[in-house]
């Protein structure tokens, strides 16, 4: 089967880091669905792929919504052929310290930023494991080892993920079954997501430094969707949030209390009358990129967490060997 006659759906495809891999997933070939809430950022993305050349189905859901999610996977496989690629990228969240954000809005977040990425999962694999085959991502990020301030609704999301993304893959490998899973773990990168999240601070908030396009996340998805490593890490500070988390939790949990709080702000007063998009789709904001255009870099690094432990273990072993040639050369 050649890739032109592979189906990849994007949840959450319509801006920032979703929209680059519904291009990125155009551009290698695919047939492209992509499921969103909002008509408007339903329609600018379609007149993209189809400006790309890509045959592409827009379909307007919530991806809290379990029953709208499986209705789109129908869809889909009717109209645009067996998904084999399923991009779990959809997400909302509240910026603010945990004494500011209600109930109500935790819920919201975990419905869209952790359930949603269950209910697209389930969806995807009600017809992945009739076939035995497919391959699911799920876009992660370095929060989801690391957790930072201001940021508790939506780093529990990741974590929760990762939870059951892991579960998953557990119960995939005792079934033999041929069906992929894998993680991507980001970075910061320059979306609109800055720009329309709901905002309990005096400051607008920006993404911690360094700050990427969302062209680079794009890209580890799409290597994530060919070659299904347990994770991708992305960027060097996805690497040392995740191993400096491995070995110095507490440490960080005071560097962040100091660094991430105000790295967290810009200078710039926030609007109280700004729309977010937690509860609704936001006007005039689905695009690509956000404000953060003359500090996003286009190039990181990307590891496999099974690279970066061979790494682990052969520097361990080059520091073993080393020290027994000290302690023999003492001896002498």
């Amino acid at each position: 089967m050649t890739d032109r006659a592979k189906t990849a759906v994007i949840c959450g495809g319509t801006a920032g880091v979703g929209r680059a891999t519904a291009l990125a997933l155009a551009q290698a070939g695919f047939r492209v669905a992509v499921i969103a809430r909002g008509e408007e950022g339903l329609a600018g993305t379609r007149a993209e792929l189809d400006a790309a050349g890509a045959v592409v189905l827009a379909i307007s859901a919530d991806v809290a919504d379990a029953e709208a999610v499986d209705k789109a996977a129908d869809r889909i496989e009717a109209e645009l052929g067996p998904i084999e690629i399923w991009v779990n990228a959809a997400m909302a969240t509240v910026f603010g310290p945990v004494n500011k954000i209600s109930a109500a809005e935790y819920k919201r977040v975990t419905e869209v930023t952790y359930l949603g990425f269950v209910h697209g999962t389930l969806a995807a694999l009600r017809f992945m494991e009739k076939r035995n085959r497919g391959t699911i991502i799920q876009v992660g990020s370095a929060l989801s080892y690391r957790a930072i301030p201001l940021q508790s609704a939506y780093c529990a999301a990741k974590f929760a993920i990762r939870g059951f993304t892991d579960s998953l893959r557990c119960e995939l490998i005792h079934t033999n079954s041929q069906v992929r899973l894998t993680m991507v773990q980001l970075p910061a990168h320059n979306t609109p997501q800055f720009d329309w999240s709901r905002n309990k601070m005096p400051k607008r908030p920006q993404p911690v430094p360094p700050i990427h396009t969302p062209e680079v996340a794009a890209r580890a998805i799409v290597r994530a969707a060919t070659d299904a490593p347990r994770e991708i890490w992305l960027g060097r500070a996805s690497l040392q949030a995740i191993i400096g988390n491995m070995f110095m939790p507490g440490l960080l949990d005071r560097m962040m209390a100091k660094q991430a709080w105000s790295g967290q702000l810009t200078g710039e007063a926030a609007d109280p009358d700004q729309p977010d998009n937690l509860f609704q789709p936001v006007a005039g904001l689905h695009r690509l990129e956000g404000r953060f255009a003359n500090q996003a870099k286009d190039k990181a690094l990307g590891l496999s967490s099974a690279t970066v432990g061979r790494l682990a273990v052969g520097s361990l072993a080059l520091m073993t060997a080393l020290s027994v040639a000290v302690v023999f050369a003492i001896a002498r």
